[in-house]
């Protein structure tokens, strides 16, 4: 399931930096500028503001989040696409496949073996179609790989 390479086996969340998820209805890749101004109006929504209990940024609020997110160390963050449509339009840019996101949040340091998943799927014309729990057996399995990686 899982193709790329990555980079520095460093211990920080920045190892997915390179890696590309395939799934069968997902696309799994690493959050970039590149796709910040589509979550920044995914984001906008009182709907997903409630949802994610989370608070309206501004677009450069929302760029400075994003680099944190790829820069912490316990945080472990992909876009979720829609892999047919990705796949089928080879001029498609990720951003315009783009339906939700997944994260991957370690919780105890002395033990990287517990953690909490998290998705979204901020499109509503993507519900229920099974793209979320593609999204979290990935990562559960990625996170479990990366996991066997370091040790």
């Amino acid at each position: 399931m899982r193709e790329g390479v990555a980079v520095g086996q460093a211990a920080t969340m920045r190892l997915n930096q390179n890696i590309l998820l395939l799934g069968k209805k997902v696309a799994l890749v690493p959050y970039t500028s590149e796709h910040v101004p589509r979550y920044h109006e995914w984001m906008k929504s009182e709907e997903l503001q409630r949802l994610t209990a989370s608070e309206p940024l501004t677009l450069e609020q929302e760029y400075a989040m994003q680099h944190s997110w790829r820069e912490d160390a316990d945080k472990c963050t992909f876009i979720v696409l829609d892999a047919e449509k990705w796949q089928a339009q080879p001029a498609a840019t990720e951003e315009s496949c783009m339906v939700g996101d997944v994260n991957l949040f370690l919780t105890d340091r002395g033990d990287p073996s517990l953690g909490e998943i998290e998705v979204m799927i901020a499109e509503p014309s993507c519900r229920g179609k099974g793209f979320g729990t593609e999204a979290v057996l990935m990562m559960l399995s990625y996170g479990g790989d990366a996991q066997t990686d370091d040790e």
